[in-house]
Protein backbone atom coordinates (compact mmCIF):
# COMPACT_ATOMS: atom_id res chain seq x y z
CA UNK A 1 0.00 0.00 0.00
CA UNK A 2 1.66 3.26 -1.13
CA UNK A 3 1.54 6.64 1.21
CA UNK A 4 -1.27 7.77 -0.26
CA UNK A 5 -3.71 4.95 0.03
CA UNK A 6 -2.42 4.68 3.84
CA UNK A 7 -3.53 8.45 4.67
CA UNK A 8 -6.76 7.95 2.64
CA UNK A 9 -7.54 5.03 5.39
CA UNK A 10 -6.54 7.22 8.47
CA UNK A 11 -4.37 7.09 11.68
CA UNK A 12 -3.96 3.32 12.77
CA UNK A 13 -1.69 1.24 14.67
CA UNK A 14 1.11 1.83 12.25
CA UNK A 15 0.57 5.82 11.02
CA UNK A 16 -0.33 9.17 12.67
CA UNK A 17 -0.65 12.59 10.85
CA UNK A 18 -0.27 16.30 11.63
CA UNK A 19 -1.01 19.04 9.65
CA UNK A 20 2.24 20.63 11.02
CA UNK A 21 4.59 20.19 13.71
CA UNK A 22 3.47 18.66 16.83
CA UNK A 23 4.89 19.72 20.45
CA UNK A 24 8.25 18.39 21.31
CA UNK A 25 6.50 15.92 23.95
CA UNK A 26 4.40 14.70 21.44
CA UNK A 27 6.61 13.34 18.65
CA UNK A 28 9.01 12.14 21.47
CA UNK A 29 5.60 9.83 22.60
CA UNK A 30 4.49 8.98 19.45
CA UNK A 31 8.11 7.74 18.11
CA UNK A 32 8.66 6.18 21.18
CA UNK A 33 5.29 3.99 20.81
CA UNK A 34 5.91 3.44 17.03
CA UNK A 35 9.31 1.55 18.38
CA UNK A 36 7.64 -0.37 21.09
CA UNK A 37 5.19 -1.49 18.89
CA UNK A 38 4.80 -2.01 15.28
CA UNK A 39 7.04 0.88 14.23
CA UNK A 40 5.58 3.34 11.92
CA UNK A 41 5.27 6.91 10.21
CA UNK A 42 4.40 10.40 11.75
CA UNK A 43 3.45 12.22 8.30
CA UNK A 44 3.17 15.88 8.69
CA UNK A 45 1.38 17.96 6.20
CA UNK A 46 -2.10 15.85 6.40
CA UNK A 47 -4.85 17.57 8.69
CA UNK A 48 -7.99 15.98 10.60
CA UNK A 49 -9.89 15.44 7.34
CA UNK A 50 -6.95 13.62 5.74
CA UNK A 51 -6.56 16.32 3.17
CA UNK A 52 -2.88 17.41 2.32
CA UNK A 53 -1.98 20.79 3.14
CA UNK A 54 1.94 20.55 2.93
CA UNK A 55 4.87 22.07 4.24
CA UNK A 56 6.77 25.29 3.68
CA UNK A 57 9.80 23.92 1.38
CA UNK A 58 11.99 26.96 2.85
CA UNK A 59 11.58 25.66 6.60
CA UNK A 60 11.95 21.72 5.20
CA UNK A 61 15.62 21.31 6.04
CA UNK A 62 15.32 23.23 9.37
CA UNK A 63 11.92 21.47 10.53
CA UNK A 64 14.58 18.24 9.68
CA UNK A 65 17.14 18.83 11.98
CA UNK A 66 14.71 20.04 14.73
CA UNK A 67 13.03 16.55 14.63
CA UNK A 68 16.22 15.04 14.76
CA UNK A 69 17.16 16.87 17.87
CA UNK A 70 14.10 15.85 19.39
CA UNK A 71 13.89 12.46 19.00
CA UNK A 72 18.31 12.21 20.19
CA UNK A 73 17.43 14.30 22.98
CA UNK A 74 14.18 12.81 24.59
CA UNK A 75 14.47 9.55 23.55
CA UNK A 76 15.98 6.53 25.39
CA UNK A 77 17.68 4.21 23.94
CA UNK A 78 18.48 6.04 20.91
CA UNK A 79 16.24 5.81 18.06
CA UNK A 80 17.26 6.41 14.10
CA UNK A 81 14.39 6.97 11.81
CA UNK A 82 14.52 7.39 8.37
CA UNK A 83 13.28 11.05 7.86
CA UNK A 84 12.17 11.88 4.21
CA UNK A 85 9.85 14.22 2.17
CA UNK A 86 6.86 12.99 -0.25
CA UNK A 87 5.20 14.86 -2.76
CA UNK A 88 1.89 13.70 -3.26
CA UNK A 89 -0.62 15.82 -5.80
CA UNK A 90 1.51 18.68 -5.72
CA UNK A 91 2.02 18.97 -1.70
CA UNK A 92 5.36 18.67 -0.12
CA UNK A 93 4.92 16.14 3.28
CA UNK A 94 7.42 15.33 5.68
CA UNK A 95 7.92 11.61 6.54
CA UNK A 96 9.28 9.77 10.21
CA UNK A 97 9.47 6.71 9.42
CA UNK A 98 10.08 4.42 12.66
CA UNK A 99 11.29 1.03 12.97
CA UNK A 100 10.33 -1.46 15.69
CA UNK A 101 13.76 -1.65 17.68
CA UNK A 102 15.53 -4.59 19.05
CA UNK A 103 16.37 -2.53 22.53
CA UNK A 104 12.71 -2.54 23.89
CA UNK A 105 11.50 -1.33 26.36
CA UNK A 106 12.01 2.61 24.41
CA UNK A 107 11.30 5.39 26.86
CA UNK A 108 10.84 9.35 27.70
CA UNK A 109 14.34 10.08 29.49
CA UNK A 110 13.05 12.67 31.39
CA UNK A 111 9.84 10.33 32.68
CA UNK A 112 12.48 7.33 32.78
CA UNK A 113 11.41 3.97 32.10
CA UNK A 114 8.85 2.73 34.43
CA UNK A 115 6.45 5.80 33.77
CA UNK A 116 8.20 7.07 30.13
CA UNK A 117 7.31 3.87 28.22
CA UNK A 118 4.94 4.37 25.51
CA UNK A 119 3.02 1.58 23.36
CA UNK A 120 1.17 2.29 20.27
CA UNK A 121 -2.92 1.25 20.61
CA UNK A 122 -5.11 1.54 17.48
CA UNK A 123 -4.17 4.89 16.94
CA UNK A 124 -3.41 6.59 20.25
CA UNK A 125 -0.22 6.46 22.44
CA UNK A 126 -0.73 4.93 25.71
CA UNK A 127 1.24 4.68 28.85
CA UNK A 128 2.36 0.88 29.35
CA UNK A 129 1.91 -0.31 32.81
CA UNK A 130 4.18 -2.47 34.83
CA UNK A 131 3.12 -5.67 33.12
CA UNK A 132 3.43 -4.21 29.81
CA UNK A 133 7.25 -3.17 30.33
CA UNK A 134 8.06 -6.90 31.64
CA UNK A 135 6.53 -7.98 28.07
CA UNK A 136 8.65 -5.82 26.42
CA UNK A 137 11.70 -6.65 28.01
CA UNK A 138 10.83 -10.64 27.53
CA UNK A 139 10.79 -9.64 23.87
CA UNK A 140 14.19 -7.99 23.68
CA UNK A 141 15.43 -11.15 25.58
CA UNK A 142 13.32 -13.33 22.82
CA UNK A 143 11.68 -15.05 25.44
CA UNK A 144 7.56 -15.80 25.86
CA UNK A 145 5.42 -15.41 28.99
CA UNK A 146 4.99 -18.86 28.92
CA UNK A 147 8.19 -19.63 29.03
CA UNK A 148 9.01 -17.98 32.29
CA UNK A 149 9.14 -20.45 35.43
CA UNK A 150 6.00 -20.91 37.87
CA UNK A 151 8.13 -21.00 41.25
CA UNK A 152 5.52 -20.43 43.13
CA UNK A 153 4.03 -23.52 42.39
CA UNK A 154 5.29 -27.09 42.84
CA UNK A 155 5.40 -29.72 39.65
CA UNK A 156 4.99 -32.70 42.81
CA UNK A 157 0.98 -30.46 43.14
CA UNK A 158 -0.15 -30.56 39.68
CA UNK A 159 -2.43 -33.07 38.02
CA UNK A 160 -1.24 -33.07 34.55
CA UNK A 161 -3.46 -35.89 33.58
CA UNK A 162 -5.69 -34.10 31.66
CA UNK A 163 -2.67 -33.17 29.43
CA UNK A 164 -1.70 -36.79 29.71
CA UNK A 165 -4.83 -38.41 28.52
CA UNK A 166 -4.71 -36.11 25.40
CA UNK A 167 -1.24 -37.03 24.32
CA UNK A 168 -1.49 -40.65 25.14
CA UNK A 169 -4.46 -40.67 22.66
CA UNK A 170 -1.76 -39.31 20.16
CA UNK A 171 0.40 -42.37 21.02
CA UNK A 172 2.79 -39.32 22.63
CA UNK A 173 3.28 -40.44 26.00
CA UNK A 174 3.68 -37.70 27.94
CA UNK A 175 7.01 -38.68 29.42
CA UNK A 176 9.39 -36.18 31.54
CA UNK A 177 11.92 -35.77 28.51
CA UNK A 178 8.64 -34.58 26.46
CA UNK A 179 8.00 -32.78 29.49
CA UNK A 180 11.45 -30.33 28.86
CA UNK A 181 11.69 -30.80 25.58
CA UNK A 182 8.28 -29.10 25.23
CA UNK A 183 9.37 -26.47 27.58
CA UNK A 184 6.10 -27.68 29.76
CA UNK A 185 8.74 -28.01 32.90
CA UNK A 186 12.32 -26.46 33.38
CA UNK A 187 15.05 -27.77 36.11
CA UNK A 188 16.69 -24.73 37.92
CA UNK A 189 19.03 -25.49 40.40
CA UNK A 190 18.26 -29.22 40.72
CA UNK A 191 14.42 -28.81 40.86
CA UNK A 192 12.01 -29.17 38.46
CA UNK A 193 9.52 -25.77 37.96
CA UNK A 194 6.59 -25.47 35.97
CA UNK A 195 6.71 -23.28 33.33
CA UNK A 196 3.62 -20.70 32.85
CA UNK A 197 2.31 -22.36 29.63
CA UNK A 198 1.80 -25.42 31.63
CA UNK A 199 -0.10 -23.53 34.46
CA UNK A 200 -1.69 -21.57 31.29
CA UNK A 201 -2.67 -25.14 29.66
CA UNK A 202 -4.04 -26.81 32.73
CA UNK A 203 -5.98 -23.61 33.80
CA UNK A 204 -4.55 -23.23 37.06
CA UNK A 205 -4.62 -19.49 36.54
CA UNK A 206 -7.85 -17.57 37.56
CA UNK A 207 -7.79 -15.47 34.77
CA UNK A 208 -8.06 -18.20 32.38
CA UNK A 209 -11.38 -18.69 31.73
CA UNK A 210 -13.88 -18.60 28.62
CA UNK A 211 -17.32 -16.47 28.98
CA UNK A 212 -19.87 -17.50 26.27
CA UNK A 213 -23.25 -15.80 26.38
CA UNK A 214 -26.29 -16.36 23.77
CA UNK A 215 -27.77 -12.94 23.10
CA UNK A 216 -31.69 -11.85 21.96
CA UNK A 217 -31.69 -9.85 19.21
CA UNK A 218 -28.40 -7.96 17.81
CA UNK A 219 -27.20 -6.18 21.41
CA UNK A 220 -26.11 -6.94 24.64
CA UNK A 221 -29.36 -5.83 26.53
CA UNK A 222 -30.70 -9.37 26.54
CA UNK A 223 -29.57 -12.83 27.26
CA UNK A 224 -30.82 -15.99 26.70
CA UNK A 225 -27.99 -18.40 27.87
CA UNK A 226 -24.34 -17.67 29.27
CA UNK A 227 -21.63 -20.04 30.29
CA UNK A 228 -18.34 -19.79 32.09
CA UNK A 229 -15.65 -22.46 31.28
CA UNK A 230 -12.78 -22.16 33.50
CA UNK A 231 -10.06 -25.51 33.66
CA UNK A 232 -8.08 -27.11 31.40
CA UNK A 233 -7.33 -25.14 28.22
CA UNK A 234 -8.58 -27.79 25.57
CA UNK A 235 -12.01 -28.74 27.65
CA UNK A 236 -12.39 -24.95 27.39
CA UNK A 237 -12.29 -25.12 23.69
CA UNK A 238 -14.50 -27.70 23.15
CA UNK A 239 -17.13 -26.16 25.68
CA UNK A 240 -16.78 -23.33 23.66
CA UNK A 241 -17.35 -24.72 20.28
CA UNK A 242 -20.22 -26.53 21.55
CA UNK A 243 -21.68 -23.39 22.83
CA UNK A 244 -21.84 -21.63 19.64
CA UNK A 245 -22.66 -25.11 17.83
CA UNK A 246 -25.76 -25.20 20.72
CA UNK A 247 -26.92 -21.24 19.61
CA UNK A 248 -26.66 -21.00 15.84
CA UNK A 249 -28.38 -22.38 12.90
CA UNK A 250 -28.14 -26.46 11.14
CA UNK A 251 -29.13 -26.44 7.37
CA UNK A 252 -30.53 -30.14 6.60
CA UNK A 253 -30.92 -30.73 3.17
CA UNK A 254 -33.13 -33.43 2.24
CA UNK A 255 -32.80 -35.39 -1.06
CA UNK A 256 -34.96 -38.54 -0.81
CA UNK A 257 -34.81 -40.04 1.84
CA UNK A 258 -31.18 -39.17 3.02
CA UNK A 259 -30.75 -35.86 5.42
CA UNK A 260 -27.56 -33.85 5.42
CA UNK A 261 -27.28 -31.72 8.21
CA UNK A 262 -24.33 -28.62 8.19
CA UNK A 263 -23.94 -25.91 10.74
CA UNK A 264 -24.37 -22.40 9.28
CA UNK A 265 -21.24 -21.25 10.20
CA UNK A 266 -18.48 -24.09 9.32
CA UNK A 267 -17.11 -26.02 12.23
CA UNK A 268 -13.57 -25.40 10.62
CA UNK A 269 -13.93 -22.02 10.63
CA UNK A 270 -15.66 -21.67 14.03
CA UNK A 271 -12.50 -23.64 15.47
CA UNK A 272 -9.71 -22.30 13.81
CA UNK A 273 -10.96 -18.83 15.20
CA UNK A 274 -11.44 -20.47 18.89
CA UNK A 275 -7.66 -21.63 18.52
CA UNK A 276 -6.55 -18.63 17.33
CA UNK A 277 -8.07 -17.05 20.64
CA UNK A 278 -6.60 -19.35 23.04
CA UNK A 279 -3.26 -19.18 21.32
CA UNK A 280 -2.51 -15.66 20.74
CA UNK A 281 -4.05 -14.30 23.95
CA UNK A 282 -2.21 -11.98 26.31
CA UNK A 283 -2.23 -14.10 29.12
CA UNK A 284 -0.15 -11.11 31.22
CA UNK A 285 -2.96 -9.37 31.51
CA UNK A 286 -5.21 -10.68 34.06
CA UNK A 287 -8.14 -8.40 33.93
CA UNK A 288 -9.06 -9.42 30.77
CA UNK A 289 -10.78 -13.14 29.53
CA UNK A 290 -11.89 -14.59 25.96
CA UNK A 291 -15.89 -13.60 25.79
CA UNK A 292 -17.83 -15.54 22.77
CA UNK A 293 -21.08 -13.72 21.94
CA UNK A 294 -23.40 -15.40 19.91
CA UNK A 295 -26.32 -12.61 18.12
CA UNK A 296 -29.20 -13.06 15.85
CA UNK A 297 -26.54 -11.53 13.02
CA UNK A 298 -22.76 -12.13 14.18
CA UNK A 299 -20.85 -14.82 16.04
CA UNK A 300 -18.17 -12.56 17.76
CA UNK A 301 -14.73 -13.90 19.35
CA UNK A 302 -12.99 -11.48 21.03
CA UNK A 303 -9.36 -12.39 22.50
CA UNK A 304 -7.37 -10.07 24.81
CA UNK A 305 -4.35 -8.62 23.66
CA UNK A 306 -3.87 -6.94 20.07
CA UNK A 307 -1.72 -8.68 17.32
CA UNK A 308 1.33 -9.88 18.56
CA UNK A 309 4.34 -7.21 17.96
CA UNK A 310 4.88 -6.60 14.58
CA UNK A 311 1.72 -7.70 13.09
CA UNK A 312 -0.94 -5.91 11.59
CA UNK A 313 -3.97 -6.74 9.86
CA UNK A 314 -2.48 -6.41 6.26
CA UNK A 315 0.38 -9.06 7.12
CA UNK A 316 -1.82 -11.16 8.36
CA UNK A 317 -3.70 -11.70 5.05
CA UNK A 318 0.09 -11.92 3.77
CA UNK A 319 0.22 -15.16 5.87
CA UNK A 320 2.74 -13.65 8.01
CA UNK A 321 2.79 -15.28 11.79
CA UNK A 322 3.95 -14.36 14.62
CA UNK A 323 3.71 -16.03 17.90
CA UNK A 324 3.12 -14.64 21.22
CA UNK A 325 2.91 -18.23 23.19
CA UNK A 326 5.09 -20.28 22.22
CA UNK A 327 4.89 -23.22 24.78
CA UNK A 328 1.01 -23.26 24.40
CA UNK A 329 1.53 -22.94 20.24
CA UNK A 330 3.79 -25.90 20.42
CA UNK A 331 1.76 -28.12 22.27
CA UNK A 332 -1.23 -27.22 20.31
CA UNK A 333 1.05 -27.97 17.06
CA UNK A 334 2.06 -31.28 18.64
CA UNK A 335 -1.33 -32.13 19.39
CA UNK A 336 -2.76 -31.49 15.84
CA UNK A 337 -5.02 -28.51 16.17
CA UNK A 338 -2.56 -26.24 14.22
CA UNK A 339 -1.80 -27.54 10.17
CA UNK A 340 0.61 -24.60 9.32
CA UNK A 341 1.67 -21.33 10.79
CA UNK A 342 0.73 -18.47 9.48
CA UNK A 343 -2.24 -20.12 7.42
CA UNK A 344 -5.17 -20.17 9.89
CA UNK A 345 -6.86 -16.88 9.46
CA UNK A 346 -7.16 -16.98 5.24
CA UNK A 347 -8.47 -20.59 5.74
CA UNK A 348 -11.16 -18.90 7.95
CA UNK A 349 -12.25 -16.53 5.32
CA UNK A 350 -12.36 -19.19 2.32
CA UNK A 351 -13.88 -21.78 4.23
CA UNK A 352 -16.88 -19.24 5.12
CA UNK A 353 -16.87 -18.02 1.57
CA UNK A 354 -16.93 -21.19 -0.04
CA UNK A 355 -20.03 -22.49 2.19
CA UNK A 356 -21.50 -18.54 0.63
CA UNK A 357 -21.07 -16.76 3.45
CA UNK A 358 -19.87 -13.17 3.69
CA UNK A 359 -15.94 -13.10 4.66
CA UNK A 360 -15.36 -12.61 8.64
CA UNK A 361 -14.22 -9.49 9.77
CA UNK A 362 -10.97 -9.84 11.80
CA UNK A 363 -9.82 -6.60 13.47
CA UNK A 364 -7.75 -5.14 16.26
CA UNK A 365 -9.74 -3.17 18.35
CA UNK A 366 -7.43 -1.22 20.93
CA UNK A 367 -6.06 -4.31 22.57
CA UNK A 368 -7.98 -7.23 21.74
CA UNK A 369 -8.90 -8.54 18.48
CA UNK A 370 -11.98 -9.42 17.69
CA UNK A 371 -13.61 -11.96 15.12
CA UNK A 372 -16.63 -11.21 13.53
CA UNK A 373 -18.69 -13.92 11.60
CA UNK A 374 -21.48 -12.88 10.13
CA UNK A 375 -24.64 -15.31 9.88
CA UNK A 376 -26.96 -15.98 7.47
CA UNK A 377 -30.46 -13.99 7.13
CA UNK A 378 -33.05 -16.41 7.43
CA UNK A 379 -36.47 -15.51 5.83
CA UNK A 380 -39.21 -17.39 7.77
CA UNK A 381 -42.23 -16.00 6.29
CA UNK A 382 -40.66 -18.49 2.94
CA UNK A 383 -41.35 -20.99 5.82
CA UNK A 384 -44.36 -23.74 4.04
CA UNK A 385 -45.51 -26.77 4.84
CA UNK A 386 -46.88 -29.00 2.26
CA UNK A 387 -49.72 -31.88 2.34
CA UNK A 388 -46.77 -34.78 3.08
CA UNK A 389 -45.91 -32.43 6.18
CA UNK A 390 -42.19 -31.89 4.96
CA UNK A 391 -41.28 -28.57 5.91
CA UNK A 392 -39.85 -26.58 2.37
CA UNK A 393 -38.20 -23.06 1.43
CA UNK A 394 -38.21 -21.35 -1.72
CA UNK A 395 -34.99 -22.56 -2.47
CA UNK A 396 -33.90 -24.75 -4.75
CA UNK A 397 -32.83 -27.79 -2.66
CA UNK A 398 -35.25 -27.04 0.13
CA UNK A 399 -32.86 -26.42 2.45
CA UNK A 400 -34.19 -24.89 5.77
CA UNK A 401 -32.18 -23.34 8.49
CA UNK A 402 -33.17 -24.58 12.41
CA UNK A 403 -32.14 -23.34 15.85
CA UNK A 404 -30.48 -26.06 17.79
CA UNK A 405 -29.85 -23.91 20.93
CA UNK A 406 -30.28 -24.81 24.10
CA UNK A 407 -31.30 -21.58 25.73
CA UNK A 408 -32.86 -23.82 29.18
CA UNK A 409 -31.25 -25.08 32.04
CA UNK A 410 -32.10 -28.82 32.80
CA UNK A 411 -33.68 -29.73 29.53
CA UNK A 412 -32.48 -32.80 26.80
CA UNK A 413 -31.57 -31.94 23.87
CA UNK A 414 -34.96 -32.82 22.13
CA UNK A 415 -36.60 -30.52 24.62
CA UNK A 416 -34.10 -27.63 24.22
CA UNK A 417 -34.67 -27.93 20.05
CA UNK A 418 -38.61 -27.50 20.60
CA UNK A 419 -37.81 -24.98 22.73
CA UNK A 420 -35.52 -22.69 20.45
CA UNK A 421 -37.89 -23.57 17.82
CA UNK A 422 -40.53 -21.30 19.02
CA UNK A 423 -38.21 -18.66 20.61
CA UNK A 424 -37.19 -18.47 17.03
CA UNK A 425 -40.60 -18.96 14.65
CA UNK A 426 -42.95 -18.25 17.25
CA UNK A 427 -45.21 -21.23 17.46
CA UNK A 428 -44.60 -25.12 17.16
CA UNK A 429 -47.64 -28.10 15.28
CA UNK A 430 -46.48 -31.32 16.03
CA UNK A 431 -46.24 -32.24 12.26
CA UNK A 432 -43.28 -29.66 12.37
CA UNK A 433 -41.82 -30.72 15.38
CA UNK A 434 -41.58 -34.92 14.06
CA UNK A 435 -40.03 -33.25 10.75
CA UNK A 436 -37.29 -31.64 12.96
CA UNK A 437 -36.48 -33.70 15.66
CA UNK A 438 -36.94 -36.91 13.13
CA UNK A 439 -39.39 -38.59 16.22
CA UNK A 440 -42.35 -41.06 16.08
CA UNK A 441 -45.78 -38.78 16.80
CA UNK A 442 -45.78 -40.49 20.59
CA UNK A 443 -42.48 -39.36 21.20
CA UNK A 444 -43.13 -36.06 19.97
CA UNK A 445 -46.48 -35.83 22.20
CA UNK A 446 -44.48 -37.02 25.20
CA UNK A 447 -41.51 -34.00 24.92
CA UNK A 448 -44.61 -31.55 24.20
CA UNK A 449 -46.31 -32.66 27.23
CA UNK A 450 -42.92 -32.94 29.33
CA UNK A 451 -42.38 -29.04 28.57
CA UNK A 452 -46.17 -28.35 29.50
CA UNK A 453 -46.06 -30.06 32.86
CA UNK A 454 -42.69 -27.90 33.15
CA UNK A 455 -44.41 -24.88 32.95
CA UNK A 456 -42.59 -23.84 29.55
CA UNK A 457 -44.89 -23.80 27.07
CA UNK A 458 -48.55 -24.10 26.52
CA UNK A 459 -50.89 -25.47 24.09
CA UNK A 460 -53.16 -23.26 21.46
CA UNK A 461 -55.79 -24.45 18.80
CA UNK A 462 -58.01 -27.65 18.32
CA UNK A 463 -57.32 -30.78 16.50
CA UNK A 464 -55.31 -30.09 13.73
CA UNK A 465 -55.05 -27.08 14.38
CA UNK A 466 -53.06 -27.52 17.65
CA UNK A 467 -49.96 -25.86 18.30
CA UNK A 468 -47.80 -24.50 21.18
CA UNK A 469 -46.10 -21.63 22.46
CA UNK A 470 -43.49 -20.52 25.11
CA UNK A 471 -45.40 -19.81 28.10
CA UNK A 472 -42.58 -18.06 29.72
CA UNK A 473 -39.33 -16.86 28.04
CA UNK A 474 -35.89 -16.48 30.32
CA UNK A 475 -34.19 -13.10 30.04
CA UNK A 476 -32.05 -11.21 31.97
CA UNK A 477 -29.06 -8.70 31.46
CA UNK A 478 -25.37 -8.91 31.72
CA UNK A 479 -22.30 -9.09 29.12
CA UNK A 480 -20.52 -11.87 27.42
Amino acid sequence: MNLFDQIRQGENKTLELKSQLPQHEQIAKTVVAFANTSGGKLVIGVDDDRELVGVEEDTLFSVQDQLTSIIFDRCSPAILPEIYTANLNGKLLLVVEVFRGNLLPYYLKAEGKNDGTYLRIGASNRKADFEHILELERQKRNQSYDEELCREQALALLDLSPLNARFSAMGKPLTEEKLKNLRLIQEEQGTLYPTQGLMILLGRHPHIVTKCARFKGTDMSLFLDRKEYSGELFTQLEQAEAFIKNHINLRGEIKGLQRTDTFEIPEAALREALVNAVIHRDYTNQGRDIKVGVYDDIVNIVSPGGFPSTLTAESLTEGRSEIRNRVVARVFKELGFIEQWGSGIQRIKNSCTAHGLSEPRVREKGDFVDVEFFRPVVDNAALVQDTGGQLQTGAPDYARLRPIASDYEGLDSDESQLIAYMDSHGKLGRKEAIVLLQLGETKIKSLFNSLMEKGLIERKGQGRGTYYVLLKAKQGGGDA
